[in-house]
């Protein structure tokens, strides 16, 4: 019997999920608005803020990877009706990540300054970075165990505690960040980027106590580790390596962007660190219905329902291009507010106003790739997904970003880049779907 796929059903999953997917880029645009406004100093810290937050997001991109594992597997398990025989397997996986995020601290705490002159950071930026990093990355293992914890609750078709969890955390983020960058005159002093840095690590391991609450009094599934390893382990860790390649390719096209606005000067990188910001909050709200692709297609999946897999794939290219649209209307009717939002430097705004409509235009695109980037995860199909970006980011990113700089393009060339890859990412996935689920609804 085919399960019917309703708007109502998509938008249960999805609108929880986009809240709860943006507490992320929230917390860094709230560090670049609330530091942007700083007078110490703002533009320099601005700048640190946007390399740091880069480098981050590729180790959380990387290693929260979980999520997508943990959730398809789960997904299916569920539509199968045997979630059963993976319920240990959540706790082994969350040990199995958080251990390695603490390895990662260890490697890359010493060597900040290495790391971040590879961003083409120096002198105060490259100051400021190191500063920002070696406080903000102690809450690396506590967003790790709450993004492995939302990828359970997923699995299991449940996307408002994690959205629950997400608020908590960003309200706390907002508040901690205007009391510690600012301070409190004769309570506490003004920290400035260390504030933000600080308020960003307590939102983090308050959002890992409210997982692991939830977790425990909402579901049966267990957080203490149990061996064996499951059998799916071996799965598991296959989705994971074949997803590890893909971000590592993703993360190597955020590198180029945010290495050469370094190059071009605290101005540039600064204009830019507000534009990618806003791409990475524009991503996180489609991501909402990426994450509905994912729970759904990975439970009609296991249930053999592939007709109701076509209907959900229709509907999806359909929401996701209204959203996209959306996004980018109501971007163009704040246009110039939004910019003012993150610094008063008139020379940022100039550079930020040149190509923020880029990062608008490319919405709908955006929209479609996210969209079936979580459809595929949900099937399992990460080895496919890793073909795409390897080829997106190799052979379409960098030579265009490589192309524009040479003829001084400059953040034109930058977004430039980002979009051809956007569309480089997003057709093949629409085309392998549809040629596939068509055959397997047409013989069942």
């Amino acid at each position: 019997m085919s399960t019917k796929i309703t708007l109502k059903q998509i938008n249960k999953l999805a609108i929880p999920a986009l809240i709860s997917g943006i507490s992320e880029p929230i917390l860094s645009l709230t560090d670049a608005a609330i530091i942007g406004n700083m007078d110490l100093n703002a533009t320099e810290s601005l700048a640190a803020v946007g390399i740091v937050t880069t480098f981050l997001s590729m180790l959380i991109w990387v290693l929260g990877q979980t999520r997508s594992a943990i959730s398809s597997i789960v997904s299916q398990y569920l539509g199968a009706d045997k979630l059963g025989e993976v319920k240990n397997l959540p706790a082994q996986a969350i040990f199995l990540i958080t251990s390695l995020s603490i390895l990662i601290i260890l490697a890359t705490y010493p060597f900040a300054s290495q790391i971040f002159k590879l961003y083409n950071a120096s002198d105060l930026i490259l100051n400021y970075s190191i500063e920002y990093y070696q406080i903000r990355v102690f809450g690396f293992p506590f967003t790790l165990f709450t993004i492995a914890v939302f990828g359970t609750f997923r699995g299991l078709q449940n996307t408002f505690h994690p959205m629950i969890i997400a608020i908590a955390g960003s309200v706390a983020n907002i508040i901690l960040d205007i009391v510690l960058v600012y301070g409190i005159e004769g309570i506490i002093p003004a920290l400035h980027i260390q504030g933000a840095a600080y308020a960003s690590v307590i939102a983090q391991i308050i959002m890992a106590g409210l997982s692991v609450y939830y977790l425990l009094i909402k579901t049966d599934i267990p957080l203490l580790v149990r061996f064996p390893f499951n059998p799916e382990i071996k799965r598991f860790a296959l989705m994971i390596v074949n997803l590890f390649i893909r971000t590592i390719a993703l993360n190597v096209a955020l590198y180029f962007g945010t290495s050469f606005a370094t190059k071009y000067g605290p101005t540039y990188i600064a204009a830019y660190t507000i534009a990618i910001n806003l791409w990475f909050l524009g991503a996180f709200l489609i991501d909402g219905y990426a994450s509905a692709g994912n729970i759904l297609s990975g439970k009609l999946y296991g249930a053999k329902e592939y007709k109701s897999l076509i209907d959900l794939s229709n509907k999806l290219i359909k929401y996701g291009i209204l959203i996209g649209l959306t996004i980018a209307i109501i971007g163009g009717l704040l246009y110039f507010p939004i910019g003012s939002i993150f610094t008063d430097d008139q020379n940022v705004l100039s550079e930020f106003y040149n190509i923020f409509w880029i990062v608008l235009a490319m919405q709908p695109l955006c929209a479609l790739a996210f969209i079936f980037d979580g459809v595929f995860k949900g099937l399992g199909k990460m080895q496919y997904l890793r073909n795409v970006l390897l080829f997106s980011t190799l052979l379409v990113f960098i030579p265009v970003i490589i192309a524009t700089d040479n003829l001084g393009y400059k953040l034109y060339g930058i977004f430039t880049a980002f979009t051809l890859w956007i569309i480089a990412r997003g057709l093949p996935l629409i085309i392998k779907f549809r040629k596939t689920f068509r055959t397997l609804a047409e013989n069942t």
